[in-house]
């Protein structure tokens, strides 16, 4: 006899649409793992909470999650660093398919001083230049 093995955290990837996710599912599955993991610090099971941080960082549900946090907050319609602002359903499902934790590369930070009141100098650091041409004067700005 065979039986239906659920998938990982009870989202697979092979989700048809956004909109049939069960939101309230999803959040329960990462909510307990979150408080596995609490649970696990709390009796210094450091090795259950590093196995435990893998299964989160690994999971669909997680990664399901975090679109839908970042695409439904008070900042949704400014762009990231790549430009791109997820609207649609399919766009935020093909987000959350292509979040993957290898090959993320941040970009770097220039360093620049800003002044203090009292004349000593603040490190500051910001992302290089966009290519932007609405934000070239940015640049010249940095550079200068």
């Amino acid at each position: 006899m065979t039986t239906a093995v659920k998938p990982l955290f009870g989202a697979s990837s092979k989700v048809a649409s956004w909109d049939a996710i069960d939101w309230h599912a999803i959040k329960q599955q990462v909510q307990r793992l979150q408080m596995r993991i609490a649970k696990a610090a709390r009796e210094r099971r450091w090795g259950k909470v590093q196995a435990l941080q893998w299964l989160l960082t690994h999971a669909f549900s997680a990664r399901l999650l975090a679109v839908r946090r970042v695409t439904q907050n008070s900042g949704r319609n400014t762009a990231g660093v790549d430009g791109v602002v997820w609207k649609t359903a399919a766009r935020k499902l093909m987000a959350a398919r292509s979040l993957q934790r290898r090959g993320y590369r941040p970009q770097p930070l220039r360093r620049i001083y800003i002044p203090k009141k009292n004349g000593k100098l603040r490190p500051l650091g910001s992302p290089l230049c966009p290519t932007a041409p609405s934000k070239r004067s940015i640049c010249w700005v940095w550079n200068r």
